[in-house]
């Protein structure tokens, strides 16, 4: 069996990464979209592209016949599921073999038996792979588990049998905490998950997290790809991967590949899968049994870079009936190589998600480096789906080099228009314990409160304002009036700007011309500057030094990449000079996140107080309440429903006047 088309039934980065190795491999690729990806860069890069619906996921994406009719009508005669989405789904699979289609993945058994955590622990322990010890079954009551929490002993962890990523997980320290535990998590997983059902597991102290690729084809072969390190995580959502994990020495190594091989077998699995283990730090060489994921995992990479595998190409290979065309003592392990997730989100505000049109992008391409990415210059960022928008990769002889050439990678990565986590992952590369390969899945989260968003320096202020002072001087033309020289009959003034970055705000003034001028920042040290604007490109020479940043501007700001790192910048009024007058008149609401409104608590007219909740906006699952700053008026310019952007005004606060008193 050989295939000619193949449909990715996905989006984003993995979309675009599928495609990169259909077309290598010969074979026309088919995407998928919804309205929302019209001008995705996996809509232009595929060779066939079908429309299945509306923005939200349900009505495009996640619905299993359309999905099905696209494979139909362009002729493929297989379905490359990607990760999220339908790729766990067993009815998907199922569907796809009534209609004559090949999925690219395990059978729908194996996938129906691991998406049940507690059907898989009992499947696997049958093959003697260890897993934690807890109490795992199905149709536990609150009293069964709680009875049972003492001889297991605590802490323990409270887990759904449904879904994972966290939702309806609890961490329990003792007996007091449980039966609320339990109340709570049944609430949770039932909405995320449709499914209250919970199970108890040992809570490893100072868990690490390690998974195990494996690959397994239609002939009885199996053999696993090492392992990958995924302790980096922040609510459960891993951030930063490696292969291979600086906890293992050979001996595990080999042991828990030998246990992830089993686990394939106890399920008679078929295809890319990913064996999940929690290890303790204290004591490596014990290693448990967490889960299987029947696809291909997001940090895959790390595993092609350190093995020289393609696989998505074995994926492909494997579901046409190739067997696989090596031993397990012909795989080897070369150097490190070491994954970061790019997210739109803001790290300094407590990772609230963000969005935006990709105004400019700026991506590595170095040696040993690697990027996977779903975005190209005009890419609108929303929130209807995963807030992940690339993944770069850094591959060396060892770890240290590795981490080295991954932070000079993020130090290469900007997308202008979106705010991302990039600067915080270089925070997290940095850190000590992560150098030291010291690491737990409580790393992150430990070090969050220490992350602070840099502020500008001095240079890039003067950046900013360099822009701007080039703009007025573009704008002028010949009207020597408005030419911003700074030229006046007692001597020449300066173009005076007040610029606001994260929590720094200062003057910036500058005075000459384009050509010969000077540059102040707040009454500091006079620095020479000559600027010059070439496209989305600006040109500075300060003091003799030429730095060069890409520029771009939307809803005011002043999007600037270079110096390391990507700063925005707006140009703000003066401060009021009696205090009595910072509230003085309309207060704006603005949406800090694209999304949806979920609870308007005004209407227009009514009177409010400093505050009060006003609008609440939902991303990602995620809610943001938005209070009013001053006592007054409110006018409402949204309603519950209504899907706003980034910085959007949401309402308007006219503020009560003071009453006058008598001095």
């Amino acid at each position: 069996m050989s295939f000619d088309t193949v449909l990715i039934a996905n989006r984003g980065e993995i979309a675009v990464r599928v495609i990169r190795t259909l077309k290598r491999m010969g074979i026309r690729t088919v995407a998928v979209f919804s309205e929302a990806d019209a001008g995705a860069r996996h809509v232009a890069e595929a060779d066939t592209a079908v429309l299945i619906g509306p923005a939200p996921a349900r009505q495009s994406y996640l619905d299993i016949e359309a999905v099905i009719a696209a494979a139909v009508r362009t002729g493929a005669q297989a379905v490359h599921p990607g990760y999220g989405f339908l790729s766990e789904n067993s009815e998907f699979a199922a569907a796809l073999d009534r209609a004559g289609l090949v999925f690219i993945g395990p059978p729908a058994a194996a996938i129906s038996t691991m998406g049940d955590k507690i059907t898989a622990k009992a499947t696997v322990s049958r093959f003697d792979v260890p897993v934690v010890p807890g109490i795992a079954r199905p149709g536990l009551a609150d009293a069964d588990l709680i009875g049972a929490a003492e001889d297991i002993g605590y802490p323990v962890l409270v887990k759904p049998s449904a879904g994972g990523g966290g939702k309806g997980m609890r961490l329990v320290h003792a007996p007091a905490e449980l039966p609320e535990a339990l109340v709570s998590a049944r609430r949770e997983s039932a909405a995320a998950f449709g499914d209250d059902t919970l199970f108890l597991e040992r809570f490893v102290l100072r868990p690490r997290h390690i998974e195990v690729q494996v690959l397994a084809d239609a002939h009885g072969n199996v053999l696993h790809l090492g392992e990958r390190e995924c302790s980096l995580q922040r609510r459960h959502q891993k951030v930063i991967e490696e292969a291979p994990s600086p906890l293992l020495d050979a001996k595990t190594r080999a042991r828990i590949g030998a246990a992830a091989c089993d686990t394939a077998r106890s399920v008679d699995y078929r295809g890319a899968g990913t064996v999940e283990f929690i290890v303790s730090a204290d004591k490596p060489d014990e290693f448990f049994f967490m889960e299987m994921n029947t696809r291909l995992q997001v940090e895959h990479p790390v595993t092609e870079m350190v093995t020289g595998w393609d696989l998505v190409e074995w994926q492909v290979r494997i579901a046409a009936g190739e067997p696989l065309p090596a031993a397990q003592d012909d795989i080897q392990l070369h150097g490190h190589a070491i994954e970061a997730r790019i997210y739109a989100e803001d790290a300094a505000r407590g990772f609230l998600p963000t969005g935006g049109p990709v105004l400019g992008l700026s991506e590595p391409v170095s040696e040993g480096v690697r990027v996977d990415s779903g975005l190209r210059v005009g890419t609108v960022v929303g929130s209807d789906y995963d807030p992940m928008l690339a993944k770069v990769i850094a591959h060396g002889p060892d770890r240290a080099a590795a981490l080295a050439g991954l932070d000079r990678a993020l130090t290469a990565t900007a997308v202008l228009g979106v705010v991302t986590n990039i600067d915080f992952l270089r925070f997290l590369l940095a850190d000590p314990e992560v150098q030291a390969g010291t690491l737990d899945t409580g790393l992150l989260d430990r070090r969050v409160g220490d992350y602070h968003a840099p502020a500008p320096d001095d240079q890039t202020l003067i950046a900013a304002g360099a822009y701007r002072w080039l703009q007025r001087w573009a704008a002028a033309d010949d009207d020597l009036w408005s030419v911003p020289s700074g030229w006046r009959m007692g001597g020449p003034a300066p173009t005076v700007l007040r610029l606001q970055s994260g929590e720094r705000t200062d003057h910036v003034a500058i005075t000459g011309t384009p050509a010969a001028a000077t540059a102040t920042v707040e009454h500091g040290e006079r620095h020479s500057l000559t600027a010059t604007l070439d496209g989305d490109q600006l040109i500075l020479v300060i003091d003799g030094l030429r730095t060069t940043y890409r520029i771009a501007e939307t809803d005011h700001q002043i999007w600037l990449a270079g110096g390391g790192g990507v700063t925005v910048v707006q140009e703000v009024r003066e401060a009021p000079v009696r205090p009595d007058d910072e509230h003085s008149g309309d207060a704006e609401l603005i949406s800090p996140m694209p999304g949806a409104v979920v609870a308007v608590n005004a209407a227009s007219g009514d009177t409010v107080t400093a505050g009060t909740v006003v609008v609440a906006v939902e991303a990602m699952k995620m809610e943001h309440s938005l209070t009013a700053p001053v006592d007054g008026v409110v006018e409402v310019l949204v309603a519950v429903g209504d899907q706003v952007k980034v910085g959007q005004p949401l309402a308007r606060i006219s503020a009560t006047e003071k009453e006058a008193t008598d001095d």
